[in-house]
């Protein structure tokens, strides 16, 4: 018998559906009668393959099918991205342009410095991050190999509301956090990455979205692994996937179809992130917002109270409810509902309630 779900708030490893938790459990001993569990098979099996093929035909189609693009699964994390990107794309004399927001566009920046080479097309370092730089502001370097910006940025709590336009170079976007959460143009887009572990499944497996004319050739002088092309021409399985996380992503894909897609999810996800920006804005002061208006991200809502004693409290008298993820992180301290795709609507009205009660036990 299932126990009570804990409220998961967790910023990745994050929720996933129960609904797709419980398929996979009934399939997971005995996949399609195969008297195995799909974690057994061999990846060059055509039950595995089929998987795998949906699980990319799934993701191209809730894009909206998009001609010259091709999806990859790579392994390493958002965090292997950072050194691929650089590595494959930007030539002698180039360098790649990014847009500093806050912790991860740092990484992949640094990153970018080691591999080849970085220039900042704009910042908002000066705002400390917590807000988007607008997009008048964002200029790619003369030699830029590619523009590159991180779609919403998990610690600060910041998220861009519209694209900038790169003009004749690639636009590369981290949507680790953010992928599939609302409707976008993918064809603005040169390359996309992302971390699974947010809103696409379990970690394990990194999507990559790329147009093939991008990736189908890359340097030779840099190692197979790495190189974009071996993986395009293999159909990611030159090397053995996370067959298993590939299949929880195609059943996550499933599941996103089925609550109508990136209209459907998008709806839903701003009724949650609305529900707890105005509880917060109408706190009177007792709670008050991280990010600026205009940049506030519909994933992770990030806010803090007027001293850290009273913010341990909130965070302890939390857990005791069975909610779990809540504190900030560690860099910045305060407190972060991160609010994916799988997390229900009636977690974050719990969590609305609770914060309620606590205003009024505390205030």
């Amino acid at each position: 018998m299932l126990s009570k779900r804990a409220y998961n708030f967790n910023a990745g490893p994050a929720a996933l559906p129960l609904e797709v938790l419980e398929r996979a459990q009934a399939e997971f001993v005995d996949f399609r009668e195969s008297g195995m569990s799909i974690m057994e098979m061999s990846h060059r099996g055509a039950i595995y393959e089929s998987v795998h093929n949906e699980a990319q035909e799934r993701l191209l189609s809730l894009l909206g099918n998009p001609t010259g693009y091709k999806v990859l699964f790579l392994q390493g994390g958002a965090t292997t991205q950072f050194a691929m990107i650089p590595m494959n794309f930007i030539s002698a004399g180039q360098v790649g342009s990014y847009v500093m927001t806050g912790s991860w566009a740092d990484k992949a920046f640094k990153e970018a410095k080691l591999a080849g080479g970085a220039h900042v097309a704009a910042s908002s370092e000066d705002r400390k991050f917590l807000a988007i730089p607008a997009l008048s502001e964002i200029q790619a370097a003369d030699n830029a190999a590619y523009l590159h910006v991180t779609s919403n940025e998990t610690i600060e709590g910041t998220q861009y509301a519209e694209f900038p336009d790169a003009g004749s170079i690639p636009l590369i976007a981290d949507m680790s956090s953010d992928i599939l959460s609302r409707s976008f143009d993918v064809n603005q887009f040169g390359l996309i990455y992302a971390g699974a572990q947010k809103n696409l499944g379990p970690s394990g497996v990194t999507v990559v979205i790329a147009k093939e004319e991008l990736i189908a050739e890359s340097p030779k002088n840099i190692p197979t692994i790495l190189r974009y092309d071996t993986h395009y021409k293999n159909n990611s399985l030159y090397n053995t996937p996370p067959s298993y996380s590939v299949y929880m992503v195609n059943e996550v894909l499933k599941w996103i179809g089925e609550q109508g897609g990136l209209a459907g999810i998008e709806a839903k996800n701003r009724d949650k992130a609305g529900l707890l920006y105005d509880h917060i804005d109408g706190s009177d002061g007792f709670y008050h917002g991280v990010a600026e208006q205009g940049s506030r991200s519909i994933m992770n809502v990030t806010f803090r109270m007027n001293s850290e004693e009273l913010e341990k409290q909130f965070v302890k008298a939390a857990e005791q409810e069975g909610f779990v993820g809540l504190k900030g992180h560690r860099s910045v301290g305060g407190l972060r509902a991160s609010i994916y795709n799988a997390v229900p609507y009636e977690s974050v009205k719990a969590l609305s309630d609770f914060m309620t009660h606590f205003r009024q036990t505390q205030g």
